[in-house]
């Protein structure tokens, strides 16, 4: 229909704890939340306009645990555009991003799926174990845009969520 909005579907992956759903609740709805029920998938939709047309982001916050793993696959199918998130004071989450990434270009089955890597709670400076280098080299590896946010800054998360459309 003339006038229809388009649709953009980001996915937000990353392992439990890093801050997937405060960044995609700070973006939504502009406030933060500090916890949240680690097993719970959602969908929140949010009015945005991309090359000033009006659209719609439908961002899918995934659930860190293992026992959604299986159905990542069918996420990453229908996703358009891919959150990687990791927290930069938590080394492992860092490593946990990797065979995500190697999911998605498994299930879509090509390289140039658009995709950006993202160390949030760059508020815990002082508690950091992942180098801003680290994350830079990272995302040079793959091709894609890379930021350090918080998800108590919105300017940040705003930044973030207009990279991936």
């Amino acid at each position: 229909a003339p006038g229809a909005m388009r649709e953009y579907k980001g996915v937000v992956l990353g392992s439990g704890g890093v801050g997937k759903s405060a960044l995609t609740v700070q973006f939504v709805t502009g406030s933060f939340i500090e916890k949240y029920d680690p097993t719970i998938e959602d969908f929140y939709r949010k009015e945005i306009e991309v090359d000033s047309s009006p659209s719609v982001l439908e961002i899918l916050d995934t659930a860190g645990t293992e026992q959604f793993a299986s159905m990542r696959d069918l996420y990453i199918k229908n996703g358009q555009g891919f959150i990687l998130v990791y927290s930069l004071v938590n080394q492992q989450s860092f490593q946990d991003i990797k065979p995500m990434r190697d999911q998605i270009i498994r299930v879509k089955r090509y390289e140039r799926v658009p995709m950006i890597l993202v160390g949030n709670k760059v508020d815990l400076e002082g508690e950091r174990e992942v180098s801003f280098g680290e994350g830079k080299a990272l995302a040079e590896e793959w091709s894609c845009p890379f930021m350090e946010t918080s998800a108590k800054n919105k300017a940040s998360v705003d930044e973030l969520f207009a990279e991936i459309v």
